[in-house]
């Protein structure tokens, strides 16, 4: 006897649908031996639109970054900041939601709080393990206690630290402490992750970049460009530019858009024509989200989690394997700074409790407000009598300070003051010199200079007037002034080790000076 096949049945199977076919005939005896699995849509997506042309299902898996770049190692809440605690919730939350999670840092992790500078950077690492961080970028900052901590932290980080082009002056190979790139493999797609620091050199003292150096410019594309290529050739179906540098400067106003111009006054616009897809940045401290001229996003979320994280998402077409972004904002710290903590936080802070204590130390009163220039003018004041007091009976030391810089929050509110809040603001560990200097340089580099970062206290009977251009004069300096080239400074003498900005300003403050 001839079996009928239904007419929707002959339907269905010509349009390629999956069918049951024990469901649809139920007189088709289960003796026969058929599969009475469901055949599989062969998708297709003629369009390239992400849904298949048979059954409409979308054939798009997705991947997201968030990146965060200059945390500085704010771990705990501070007055015009979130910590992490908030911030973690955040992101672990992402993992539950989202497809797949790429957890990004663009550098400058570890200095500037307390919690982490004790530490040197140890606090940071351990919690980017924890949240489960793919990589890390180096940024200028992290070389502010020398190599022998990025080592350090590198053994200890269970993801790679990224930077192409940190070069070894002795080999003229890269550093061994990183690696120039890194394949995550999703299973269906792969994505690839260069990392590299920008020209900010200059920014580090110069003590602890004694044995490396920056490539930067057609160097620095050239590398890139080339690390591209060979990623893409192994399999990489998308690849993420994790850049420690980006447009204005940390002392800005703040960017919301860049044009092409701005852009490419620290990125090679070359490598947007097919080897990078995304690029994250950091270092300046600026707040923007804009598309170069081929339609790659660059984006930065300011620093000190002021501002938040950078993210995109991105799509692959399995039936394509094309890549499209699919979304790319700014989330701001208002997103997140009202969660509930995450445990983890604590955690660490216990782990860590016995090293982070001095943090908590009163140090003594603050009569009343103080912003960021009074506290340089101190420092100066205090360098130039640390100075005489020490030297002076062999010197004639002629003046104290040079170039001091601040962080985040800069300023000094009244009352009770910890030494956590002065190691915020002045964060560097920058030893104390006796310097020799030309009177030439004295005056140029330091009296008559127009750098607003350069802070000096002078002996009262120092007259400009009477300075010999010739003459050799004596001023009290940190590390980070005496090594930077162009002041032309000798070092005399050294001041004891591991007494800094901060110590002689809570001293300061201690003995009632600031009442």
């Amino acid at each position: 006897m001839k079996r009928i096949i239904p007419l929707l049945l002959v339907l269905m199977l010509l349009a390629g649908c999956a069918v049951d076919p024990a469901q649809s005939d139920p007189t088709l005896p289960e003796s026969t031996g058929m599969s009475t699995a469901p055949a599989v849509c062969p998708h297709t997506d003629g369009e390239d639109d992400g849904t298949c042309d048979c059954c409409g299902e979308s054939v798009l898996t997705t991947v997201d970054f968030y990146c965060i770049n200059d945390l500085h190692g704010k771990f705990a809440d501070g007055e015009n900041h979130p910590g992490v605690d908030e911030l973690t919730t955040y992101l672990e939350r992402a993992r539950q939601t989202d497809e797949h999670v790429i957890l990004l840092s663009a550098g400058d992790m570890w200095q500037g709080s307390s919690e982490s500078n004790l530490t040197h950077g140890l606090l940071m690492t351990d919690w980017m393990n924890e949240l489960g961080f793919t990589a890390m970028t180096l940024g200028n900052h992290e070389f502010d206690w020398g190599e022998e901590y990025i080592e350090e932290n590198a053994e200890f980080a269970e993801f790679p630290f990224l930077a192409i082009n940190i070069y070894d002056r002795a080999t003229d190979s890269l550093v061994d402490y990183c690696q120039s790139s890194v394949t995550v493999d999703l299973g269906l797609f792969q994505v690839g992750i260069i990392g590299a620091i920008g020209d900010c050199y200059s920014s580090i003292s110069s003590d602890n970049v004694q044995d490396v150096y920056f490539k930067t410019g057609y160097d620095l594309t050239s590398l890139v460009k080339a690390e591209a290529e060979g990623l893409r050739d192994a399999g990489a179906d998308m690849i993420i530019y994790v850049l420690h540098d980006g447009y204005g400067s940390s002392t800005g106003t703040g960017a919301t858009t860049l044009t092409s111009g701005q852009l490419g006054s620290y990125y090679d616009p070359s490598l947007s024509e097919g080897y990078v897809d995304v690029v994250f940045e950091g270092h300046t401290h600026q707040q923007y989200l804009a598309e170069d001229r081929c339609g790659v996003p660059h984006l930065q979320n300011r620093g000190d989690n002021k501002g938040g994280i950078s993210h995109v998402e991105m799509a692959y077409n399995t039936v394509t394997g094309s890549t499209h972004i699919t979304r790319s904002d700014l989330i701001l710290n208002s997103t997140y700074q009202d969660l509930e903590d995450d445990t983890v936080v604590q955690e660490l802070l216990d782990k860590y409790a016995e090293q982070i204590a001095p943090a908590n130390k009163i140090v003594g009163m603050n009569g009343s407000f103080r912003n960021s220039n009074f506290l340089r003018q101190t420092i100066a004041d205090l360098y130039y009598e640390l100075g005489v007091q020490t030297w002076g009976d062999e010197y004639d030391i002629v003046l104290g300070g040079g170039f001091i810089s601040v962080r985040s929050p800069y300023e000094l509110p009244a009352g009770e003051v910890r030494y956590s809040q002065l190691q915020s603001i002045f964060p560097f560990d920058n030893d104390l010199v006796l310097c020799s200097v030309r009177g030439s340089d004295l005056l140029a580099k330091f009296i008559n200079t127009s750098n607003s970062n350069y802070y000096i206290c002078c002996d009262d009977e120092l007259s400009v007037l009477d300075v010999e251009p010739g003459g050799t004069y004596y001023v009290v300096v940190d590390t980070y002034t005496a090594s930077y080239g162009p002041n032309r400074l000798t070092v005399v003498e050294e001041y004891e080790k591991g007494i800094y900005a901060r110590d002689l300003l809570a001293d300061f403050i201690a003995a009632g000076g600031l009442q």
